[in-house]
């Protein structure tokens, strides 16, 4: 009896640190894609937690359909084959089974429907937000403003590959993060200022549209601190995959520390120039470079 309470100890606490490490190996890999990667990435937010909710029902759904429609074949292969139906029926109207094909999925629409416009209208935009971050999309990076604390503005590029330092995921770090705290609701307003792009944080649900001339709006709120990782969703030209979206996740006291810095770093910096101004310098997303206007 010893050596099994001794062996049942040992499984204990062999699970118990399995646990542990696949929990932190989670959070470790929250916030971006992984390779070999099917299902989503861990939820950073309520939104996400729901959208995961809904998928799962629609899974259960469409393969309680699948099975049933199998089920069905199968039996009609069988019971209706030649040898065992050797004289087909000419019916060729049946009254209850067309209200039953019709009506079915009718109720199953109505059922997906529900959850579907509940999950709509909660990630559409929230009240009483506690911040509000706009988010500007520009050919090819994005440009951020923090209007309710100091109207500060900065831009983040790209970092290129041969810039990336150990454990920087490529195509995704970008050389300014965005500095959110958590446990805050915050309203995001997403904007464009050349053609359309699309802000998008998968691990967030996040994924709105960026119109030039029309803001739009929704909102997060983020779950546990770390590094989270997005793109620009929208085919918007040569430089769209060098758009990505970083945000850093910190505690709201770290986040206070942090504005107090980010007012006198971002101090002063100008709207970025116009690209049509001919004489203005651009910087290329992809590289970091910048080119000086004609003379």
């Amino acid at each position: 009896m010893a050596i099994f309470k001794k062996l049942a100890a040992a499984a204990a606490i062999i699970t118990a640190t399995l646990g542990t490490a696949v929990a932190l190996s989670g959070r470790l890999l929250a916030g971006q894609p992984q390779p070999g990667q099917i299902g989503f990435q861990p939820a950073a937010s309520p939104t996400m937690e729901r959208i995961q909710s809904f998928h799962d029902l629609l899974l259960w759904i469409i393969t309680l359909i699948v099975i049933f429609v199998l089920g069905l074949l199968v039996y009609v292969m069988w019971r209706y084959s030649e040898k065992r139906n050797p004289t087909p029926s000419k019916t060729t109207h049946n009254t209850v089974i067309e209200v039953i094909w019709t009506v079915v999925p009718v109720i199953i629409l109505v059922a997906i429907a529900v959850p579907s416009f509940k999950l709509l209208y909660y990630a559409d935009r929230v009240e009483d937000a506690e911040m509000t971050l706009k988010a500007i999309g520009r050919q090819w990076y994005w440009s951020y403003e923090y209007p309710d604390h100091g109207d500060f503005t900065f831009d983040a590029y790209m970092v290129a590959d041969e810039d990336l330092e150990a454990g920087q995921p490529r195509l995704l770090q970008t050389d300014t993060a965005v500095v959110l705290p958590v446990d805050t609701r915050i309203r995001i307003l997403v904007t464009a200022s050349d053609v359309l792009h699309s802000f998008a944080m998968p691990s967030m649900g996040l994924k709105l549209d960026a119109v030039p001339g029309r803001v739009n709006e929704t909102w997060v709120q983020i779950n546990s601190e770390g590094t989270y990782y997005g793109q620009c969703s929208e085919i918007c030209g040569t430089g769209h995959s060098y758009m990505p979206i970083m945000i850093k996740a910190v505690s709201k006291e770290a986040f206070a520390k942090w504005v107090e810095q980010a007012k006198e770093e971002f101090a002063g910096v100008d709207e970025p120039a116009d690209v049509a101004d001919p004489a203005a310098p651009v910087r290329l997303a992809a590289t970091g470079e910048e080119l000086g206007g004609n003379d």
